[in-house]
């Protein structure tokens, strides 16, 4: 639409001025991205998203001199665009929960057996999870991405935070009730590694916010208790 690229771009600058604040010193940083963005590739738009702005914030942390960066994505669907961009790489470990592809968009990618290629073989971790899956099973999933993501010593973390694993959400096939989303945020707090936060999808319009601030109300409260 006329307003596509005007919108595209301020997105993609949300999250670097969300990665930039990290870089700056703070622990934590969301950025309210819209459209989102992890559905884009080198050279593929698609899912609503025309830049990446997980990539894009990645990318900055790593032109400002960090070793190695995560990109966790815990959006329902899988971030074919973030892997792809990803998957030759070893300094940035793309790890994402996500619904099975072979019933979910985008259907194409998000199986368990990519990893990576060359040097990036093993900096991909996918965990394609089926309709109905428990919070339970899907937190034991967070925890081993989180240990992957420790493993490699990554030194930031970015979170395509996709609040469409919500049980109400139209579009998806989680279990997720507002109160698992705080406890979301808290472990993704005690990670231990700076943070910057990225809006992908979120369907039940109702409920995008209180999740979101959710997660975030979680992770703050971990952060606070540690300061």
């Amino acid at each position: 639409g006329e307003g596509t690229w005007k919108a595209a771009y301020a997105s993609a600058q949300t999250a670097l001025t969300a990665a930039d604040d990290i870089l700056a010193g703070e622990r934590y940083a969301y950025g309210l991205c819209r459209p989102p963005g992890h559905h884009a590739a080198v050279d593929q738009f698609g899912g609503y998203c025309f830049f990446n702005n997980a990539a894009i914030a990645a990318q900055r942390a790593l032109d400002a001199g960090k070793r190695r960066v995560a990109i966790l994505d815990v959006d329902f669907h899988h971030g074919n665009g973030t892997q792809q961009i990803f998957y030759r790489r070893d300094d940035v470990l793309f790890a994402s929960l996500h619904g099975d592809p072979d019933v979910t968009f985008p259907y194409f990618s998000g199986y368990s057996d990519e990893t990576g290629e060359g040097v990036g073989e093993g900096f991909t971790i996918n965990y394609p999870l089926p309709p109905g899956t428990s919070v339970a099973t899907w937190m034991a999933a967070l925890d081993e991405a989180l240990a992957h993501i420790h493993r490699a010593e990554c030194e930031l973390l970015v979170v395509s935070l996709g609040v469409d694993i919500f049980e109400g959400d139209p579009i998806s096939a989680f279990t997720f009730q507002h109160a698992d989303f705080i406890a979301l945020g808290q472990r993704l707090a005690e990670a231990g590694l700076p943070c910057v936060f990225l809006m992908e999808g979120g369907y039940a319009v109702a409920d995008i916010g209180v999740n979101v601030v959710n997660v975030l109300q979680g992770f703050e409260e971990v952060m606070q208790s540690v300061k």
